[in-house]
């Protein structure tokens, strides 16, 4: 057996094994989706009639319910109600957050009344025992403090990556503040307030400062090396919030703690290492690979300017003309740096040789074979067990405008890029100092860039590997840089939040 069967076969065995994993995880709970209004929401809860807490589990910005499986999970095998839901404007509500950031009182009231309802669904379930708890990450961290200060009926907190919300020592009760260590700073801060003013001066991580049968309980914990996004799969923070809700609310079982983060690392794994016998099927295009092959300084330079031109030319430019927070302003900053990238290697006179008569019918072929390895082989594990990257039917015609943009840029970087070691690396690293740059002329509009450019890296580190194995295939990169705008398209025409 060839060493590329033999690198098939152990892919297929981890992509097989981390989806029974994945798959099996909630087989031994009843696992319920109904719909309020037009929030989707999902239950968790151990089988039987045992009457128990409800706790819900709110999803931050540009997320979904999928975000919140393992804290879900890990809450319903250790015996409580598990509630997750998604916000207006996320996921698969269909219903637009109305006011979006150019106003936030009617946004914040608009995702508060959500909350509103999934607790008085929560409520009502059959075997809730009439106490309550709330979990929230990032967006939401802030909006449970704040609905839990009103509404006292909600006994204990867990509030993840939090931005800075203010409390008192009473109210809301029992709230834990969990960060991952390598978050920014100005949220660390934000957890260590809270536990200085219980503590009435300076506030230690891991101390609990209070009494949790009296509702007056504050904690702060850093989760080792975890960030914004990790910070759900960390099992420090899902032992954490076990432990306080254990204690919030008198129960004892500490036993399953929802390890899927190592197991979807394992899943794409595999599928990255399966990219490269897969490409085996794809047709080779031209026998001498193609790109604009610049020798490094150059490479350079076309990584660095338009990196830095980019976020001065987009902050002149209006927005809006999407009802899809932030994917307006993607769609802007990826069409100029597109259009930037293309007059470089025009003004350089990059080579687009050697020549070859592209054959429309393969052509189509090897970008659909990458596109289609991108949107069922890693798209679908994706959307059920980790983020919703599906767009709904609503949202399908928003790539019409998304795709063209992300598909030039994609095109322009691998012809720049692929094919010279650590170009695409460099490349990138570039695009998301871009962003940084963008988000530090226009904070308040686009803070929240910050928090998906380690996903959007994270993406684009598979686009990396998997697109390397198309071009080492096919020689032309621009068929695997298709099949990626396509992916990257339809991810950011799902998550980014819908407005009116």
């Amino acid at each position: 057996m060839s060493r590329l069967s033999w690198r098939a076969c152990a892919a297929i065995f981890a992509v097989a094994a981390s989806l029974f994993v994945l798959a099996t995880a909630t087989k031994s709970l009843d696992v319920s989706t109904h719909v309020v209004g037009a929030i989707p929401v999902t239950v968790y809860k151990p089988p039987g009639d045992e009457r128990r807490p409800v706790l819900v589990v709110a999803h931050g910005f540009a997320g979904s319910q999928q975000f919140m499986q393992p804290l879900a999970v890990t809450l319903a095998r250790n015996g409580f109600i598990a509630v997750t839901f998604d916000f207006a404007g996320h996921g698969r509500n269909a219903e637009p957050l109305h006011g979006g950031l150019a106003d936030l009182t009617r946004s914040t009231q608009t995702l508060l009344g959500d909350l509103d309802r999934v607790f008085a669904f929560a409520a009502a379930l059959p075997q809730a025992d009439g106490r309550l708890g709330v979990v929230g990450h990032s967006m939401a961290a802030d909006l449970v403090l704040r609905y839990a200060e009103t509404h006292p009926q909600i006994g204990a907190v867990v509030a993840l990556s939090l931005f800075g919300a203010e409390t008192t020592p009473e109210k809301p009760k029992n709230l834990l503040v969990i960060d991952g260590a390598w978050e920014s700073e100005p949220l660390i801060r934000a957890g260590y307030r809270i536990v200085d003013a219980a503590a009435g001066g300076a506030g230690k991580e891991r101390v609990t400062y209070g009494d949790l049968a009296q509702g007056s309980a504050r904690r702060f914990v850093l989760a080792a090396g975890v960030e914004h996004i990790g910070v759900l799969y960390s099992a420090d923070a899902l032992q954490e919030t076990l432990a306080w809700m254990n204690g919030a609310f008198g129960r004892h079982e500490s036993g399953f703690v929802d390890r899927r983060g190592r197991w979807l690392l394992l899943l794409f794994v595999g599928l990255v290492v399966l990219a490269r016998p897969a490409s085996m099927l794809l047709p080779v295009l031209t026998t001498a690979p193609l790109g604009a092959g610049l020798p490094w300084l150059k490479l350079w330079l076309l990584c660095v300017a338009p990196a830095l031109l980019t976020p001065f030319i987009a902050f002149t430019l209006p927005t809006g003309f999407l009802p899809m927070l932030l994917a307006d302003y993607l769609v802007a900053h990826f069409a100029i740096y597109a259009c930037l990238t293309c007059a470089g290697l025009l003004w350089l006179r990059a080579r687009a040789a050697p020549p070859y008569a592209l054959r429309s019918g393969a052509f189509i072929a090897a970008a659909s074979g990458c596109a289609a390895f991108y949107a069922l082989a890693m798209g679908a594990p994706i959307s059920l067990y980790a983020a919703a990257v599906a767009p709904t039917i609503a949202r399908l015609p928003f790539l019409a405008i998304l795709f063209p943009a992300v598909a030039a840029y994609c095109v322009a970087d691998a012809w720049l890029t692929r094919g010279v070691g650590g170009a695409y690396a460099f490349s990138k690293v570039c695009f998301a100092a871009s962003l940084g740059i963008a988000v530090a002329l226009d904070p308040r509009r686009l803070f929240f860039l910050i928090v998906v450019t380690p996903a959007m890296l994270l993406i684009f580190a598979i686009f990396w590997s998997v697109g390397a194995s198309v071009f080492r295939r096919v020689n032309d990169p621009r068929a695997g840089a298709l099949g990626e705008a396509l992916a990257l398209a339809l991810a950011i025409g799902a998550v980014f939040p819908l407005v009116d």
